[in-house]
């Protein structure tokens, strides 16, 4: 249940083996819009070297848009590597550009919503194919189709929640926030996000993993509450009410379970 995706430029191999130590829960290769054009044959072949070894923790590569000759040799490089946990599919709109993809490899797909024509087919692109594993907002390009300030995000930020959980998908991480020295504006950006139904978030600096760890990690008083109700599920069953008034249902032991797996979700 990861909590933390960190982006890292596939074209500086150095900076990849740090971001594999920093902690995240998983590391991202970009190969798409951190990567110069002149440079993308050497993320690739750099990537592809990488992993051919298993890291120490998973890694995805985000390949370059579908249909694209640099999208089609980035599947032909990597997509049968060992040490690839996943792929992370930008700019999808259309579910058949998904299905396309799952027929060439056996990898998990990440499927990336950044055009208005993905979020109008956000549930279609969730269910395309058993293949997929998740999906997530890719907040700059949609913003600029968009013309929409933060706030304008929120209803298709919600949309992407609903689309996934109605999929059976985990809920999507957060998009990542650009300022890496605003730590601040991180984590309350972080609250409206687990509000909104988020779990994690990517990051594009290491500094910003704690910030996120923290954000969603249940709090002391979260896994307290959990653990009193989980407790209370098994000696009772069924629907009961808690010794301080409370009403439990199957709804709420399920969201106990799931706050306390967040909570030992590491050793």
């Amino acid at each position: 249940m990861p909590l933390t995706w960190l982006y890292v430029p596939g074209d500086r191999p150095s900076v990849v083996a740090k971001a594999l130590a920093a902690g995240a829960d998983v590391v991202l290769i970009d190969l798409e819009d951190a990567v110069a054009p002149d440079r993308k044959e050497y993320a690739r072949a750099a990537t592809a070297e990488l992993l051919t070894a298993e890291p120490p923790v998973p890694v995805h590569v985000r390949v370059n848009a579908l249909g694209s000759p640099a999208s089609e040799a980035d599947l032909a490089a990597l997509s049968a590597l060992r040490g690839l946990s996943g792929l992370r599919l930008p700019k999808v709109s259309a579910p058949a550009e998904v299905v396309r993809v799952a027929e060439r490899t056996a990898l998990p797909l990440h499927v990336l919503l950044e055009s208005a024509r993905g979020i109008e087919n956000a549930y279609a692109l969730a269910g395309a194919h058993p293949a997929v594993r998740g999906v997530s907002l890719g907040e700059a390009d949609l913003r600029a189709e968009l013309g929409v300030a933060d706030s304008g995000l929120d209803w298709m930020r919600s949309r992407v929640v609903c689309a996934a959980r109605a999929a059976g998908l985990p809920s999507p991480a957060q998009s990542v926030y650009p300022d890496v020295r605003d730590l601040a504006g991180l984590a309350e950006s972080c609250a409206h996000g687990k509000a909104l139904g988020f779990l994690g978030r990517a990051a594009i600096h290491p500094r910003q993993l704690p910030v996120i760890e923290r954000a969603y990690a249940p709090t002391t008083e979260e896994i307290e509450a959990a653990e009193e109700i989980a407790k209370a599920a098994v000696v009772g069953g069924g629907a009961l009410a808690l010794p301080d008034g409370r009403f439990v249902d199957a709804a709420i032991v399920a969201g106990a379970h799931r706050t306390l797996a967040l909570a030992h979700r590491r050793p």
